[in-house]
Protein backbone atom coordinates (compact mmCIF):
# COMPACT_ATOMS: atom_id res chain seq x y z
CA UNK A 1 0.00 0.00 0.00
CA UNK A 2 1.26 3.08 -1.49
CA UNK A 3 1.71 6.09 1.76
CA UNK A 4 -0.31 8.88 0.61
CA UNK A 5 2.54 12.19 0.83
CA UNK A 6 1.15 14.04 4.49
CA UNK A 7 -0.48 17.00 3.65
CA UNK A 8 1.68 18.45 6.52
CA UNK A 9 4.87 18.02 4.39
CA UNK A 10 4.36 20.92 2.20
CA UNK A 11 3.67 24.09 3.81
CA UNK A 12 1.35 27.09 2.56
CA UNK A 13 4.06 29.62 0.83
CA UNK A 14 1.52 31.88 1.03
CA UNK A 15 1.59 32.06 4.51
CA UNK A 16 3.59 34.85 6.38
CA UNK A 17 5.80 33.22 8.91
CA UNK A 18 6.70 34.63 12.40
CA UNK A 19 8.31 33.38 15.03
CA UNK A 20 9.15 34.43 18.66
CA UNK A 21 12.37 33.82 20.69
CA UNK A 22 13.93 34.13 23.82
CA UNK A 23 17.11 35.52 23.54
CA UNK A 24 20.06 35.51 25.86
CA UNK A 25 22.35 37.43 23.85
CA UNK A 26 20.58 40.72 23.76
CA UNK A 27 21.70 43.55 24.94
CA UNK A 28 21.15 47.22 24.90
CA UNK A 29 24.36 49.31 23.96
CA UNK A 30 26.49 52.65 24.03
CA UNK A 31 28.93 51.85 21.07
CA UNK A 32 31.21 54.65 20.75
CA UNK A 33 28.02 57.34 22.29
CA UNK A 34 25.68 55.62 20.16
CA UNK A 35 22.48 53.94 21.25
CA UNK A 36 22.47 50.44 19.96
CA UNK A 37 20.16 47.11 19.95
CA UNK A 38 22.16 44.18 19.46
CA UNK A 39 21.30 40.65 19.28
CA UNK A 40 21.06 37.12 17.75
CA UNK A 41 17.30 37.19 15.81
CA UNK A 42 17.87 33.52 15.06
CA UNK A 43 20.29 30.50 16.90
CA UNK A 44 21.12 27.98 14.28
CA UNK A 45 21.59 25.40 16.51
CA UNK A 46 18.01 25.77 18.31
CA UNK A 47 15.36 23.44 17.45
CA UNK A 48 11.90 25.65 17.90
CA UNK A 49 8.64 23.53 19.28
CA UNK A 50 5.82 24.79 16.89
CA UNK A 51 3.51 22.59 18.89
CA UNK A 52 3.84 18.90 20.76
CA UNK A 53 5.83 16.50 18.38
CA UNK A 54 6.50 19.23 15.78
CA UNK A 55 9.41 20.91 15.36
CA UNK A 56 11.81 23.07 12.98
CA UNK A 57 15.17 24.86 12.79
CA UNK A 58 17.00 27.27 10.21
CA UNK A 59 19.63 26.24 8.08
CA UNK A 60 23.10 27.89 8.70
CA UNK A 61 22.86 29.42 4.73
CA UNK A 62 18.56 30.27 5.02
CA UNK A 63 19.25 33.92 5.29
CA UNK A 64 22.84 33.96 3.43
CA UNK A 65 20.63 36.23 0.15
CA UNK A 66 17.83 36.80 2.79
CA UNK A 67 19.69 39.76 4.41
CA UNK A 68 20.45 41.96 1.66
CA UNK A 69 16.96 42.55 1.37
CA UNK A 70 15.37 45.76 2.51
CA UNK A 71 14.14 44.80 6.16
CA UNK A 72 13.03 46.74 9.10
CA UNK A 73 12.95 46.15 12.86
CA UNK A 74 10.24 46.98 14.27
CA UNK A 75 8.46 47.00 17.79
CA UNK A 76 5.47 44.57 18.13
CA UNK A 77 5.59 43.85 14.50
CA UNK A 78 3.74 47.58 13.99
CA UNK A 79 4.91 48.71 10.98
CA UNK A 80 4.26 52.05 12.25
CA UNK A 81 7.01 52.07 14.85
CA UNK A 82 10.46 51.34 12.58
CA UNK A 83 13.52 51.34 15.28
CA UNK A 84 15.68 50.85 11.94
CA UNK A 85 15.98 49.36 8.46
CA UNK A 86 19.08 48.15 6.22
CA UNK A 87 18.33 50.27 3.23
CA UNK A 88 18.85 53.45 5.74
CA UNK A 89 22.06 51.95 7.08
CA UNK A 90 20.46 51.88 10.73
CA UNK A 91 20.09 48.09 10.71
CA UNK A 92 22.60 45.61 10.13
CA UNK A 93 22.20 42.12 9.78
CA UNK A 94 24.79 39.41 9.49
CA UNK A 95 25.32 35.47 9.52
CA UNK A 96 27.96 33.92 10.95
CA UNK A 97 27.82 29.81 12.16
CA UNK A 98 25.92 31.08 15.66
CA UNK A 99 22.96 32.72 13.81
CA UNK A 100 21.47 35.71 12.47
CA UNK A 101 22.62 38.84 14.24
CA UNK A 102 21.08 42.28 14.25
CA UNK A 103 22.81 45.35 15.30
CA UNK A 104 19.75 48.49 15.32
CA UNK A 105 21.16 51.99 15.76
CA UNK A 106 18.26 54.18 17.94
CA UNK A 107 17.20 57.51 17.11
CA UNK A 108 17.97 59.52 19.60
CA UNK A 109 15.22 62.22 18.61
CA UNK A 110 12.80 58.87 18.70
CA UNK A 111 10.78 58.94 22.15
CA UNK A 112 9.65 55.66 21.93
CA UNK A 113 12.70 54.30 20.56
CA UNK A 114 14.93 55.71 23.24
CA UNK A 115 12.60 54.21 26.17
CA UNK A 116 12.61 50.88 24.09
CA UNK A 117 16.90 50.53 24.77
CA UNK A 118 16.19 51.33 27.97
CA UNK A 119 13.41 49.04 28.95
CA UNK A 120 16.20 46.43 27.34
CA UNK A 121 19.11 47.99 29.18
CA UNK A 122 16.87 47.34 32.33
CA UNK A 123 15.55 43.71 31.28
CA UNK A 124 11.99 44.58 30.82
CA UNK A 125 12.22 43.55 27.30
CA UNK A 126 14.26 40.21 26.22
CA UNK A 127 12.16 38.39 23.21
CA UNK A 128 12.26 39.08 19.64
CA UNK A 129 10.38 37.97 16.66
CA UNK A 130 10.93 37.88 13.55
CA UNK A 131 8.49 38.22 10.06
CA UNK A 132 9.43 35.86 7.01
CA UNK A 133 8.12 33.77 4.45
CA UNK A 134 9.88 30.32 3.42
CA UNK A 135 11.19 29.61 0.01
CA UNK A 136 12.77 26.33 0.79
CA UNK A 137 12.90 23.63 3.42
CA UNK A 138 13.22 20.10 4.23
CA UNK A 139 10.43 17.90 5.57
CA UNK A 140 11.05 14.44 7.75
CA UNK A 141 8.41 12.26 9.46
CA UNK A 142 9.89 10.06 12.30
CA UNK A 143 8.85 6.92 13.19
CA UNK A 144 7.03 7.95 16.08
CA UNK A 145 5.11 10.25 14.25
CA UNK A 146 6.64 13.11 14.89
CA UNK A 147 7.52 15.80 12.61
CA UNK A 148 10.61 18.88 12.31
CA UNK A 149 11.12 20.99 9.44
CA UNK A 150 14.49 22.38 8.51
CA UNK A 151 13.58 25.53 6.76
CA UNK A 152 16.62 26.28 4.33
CA UNK A 153 15.86 29.56 2.56
CA UNK A 154 13.51 32.43 3.30
CA UNK A 155 12.26 35.68 2.37
CA UNK A 156 13.11 37.96 5.34
CA UNK A 157 10.56 41.17 5.93
CA UNK A 158 11.40 41.94 9.26
CA UNK A 159 12.78 41.59 12.74
CA UNK A 160 10.56 42.55 15.92
CA UNK A 161 11.34 44.13 19.30
CA UNK A 162 8.42 42.24 21.20
CA UNK A 163 6.81 42.87 24.53
CA UNK A 164 4.45 39.23 24.55
CA UNK A 165 5.07 36.59 22.16
CA UNK A 166 1.39 36.68 21.22
CA UNK A 167 1.95 35.60 17.64
CA UNK A 168 4.14 32.17 18.75
CA UNK A 169 0.87 30.71 20.50
CA UNK A 170 -1.63 32.02 17.49
CA UNK A 171 0.73 30.40 15.22
CA UNK A 172 1.14 27.20 17.03
CA UNK A 173 -2.22 26.62 17.80
CA UNK A 174 -3.23 26.87 13.93
CA UNK A 175 -0.74 24.50 13.46
CA UNK A 176 -1.89 21.47 15.96
CA UNK A 177 -5.27 22.13 14.81
CA UNK A 178 -4.44 21.29 10.90
CA UNK A 179 -2.40 18.40 12.37
CA UNK A 180 -5.27 17.24 14.06
CA UNK A 181 -7.26 17.24 10.94
CA UNK A 182 -4.54 15.61 9.22
CA UNK A 183 -4.66 12.58 12.04
CA UNK A 184 -8.54 12.34 11.93
CA UNK A 185 -8.12 12.03 8.11
CA UNK A 186 -5.95 9.49 8.18
CA UNK A 187 -7.49 7.38 10.77
CA UNK A 188 -11.05 7.69 8.66
CA UNK A 189 -9.30 6.80 5.35
CA UNK A 190 -7.71 3.24 7.34
CA UNK A 191 -10.97 2.24 9.01
CA UNK A 192 -12.50 2.41 5.10
CA UNK A 193 -9.77 0.29 3.94
CA UNK A 194 -10.03 -2.07 7.04
CA UNK A 195 -13.75 -1.97 6.36
CA UNK A 196 -13.08 -3.46 2.19
CA UNK A 197 -10.94 -5.66 3.14
CA UNK A 198 -13.15 -7.47 5.55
Amino acid sequence: MANKENPLQKRNADERQVRCLNLSQFRAMNEGGKKQLDCYHVVFSDTYELWPGATENFDPHAFDTAINDDVRCLVNHDPAKVLGRTKAGTLQLSVDNYGMKGVTDINEDDTEATNLHARVLRGDVSQCSIGFDILDEEFTQNPDGSVHWLIKSVKLYEVSIVTFPAYEKTEAHAREARQAEVNRRFKESMKERTNKWH
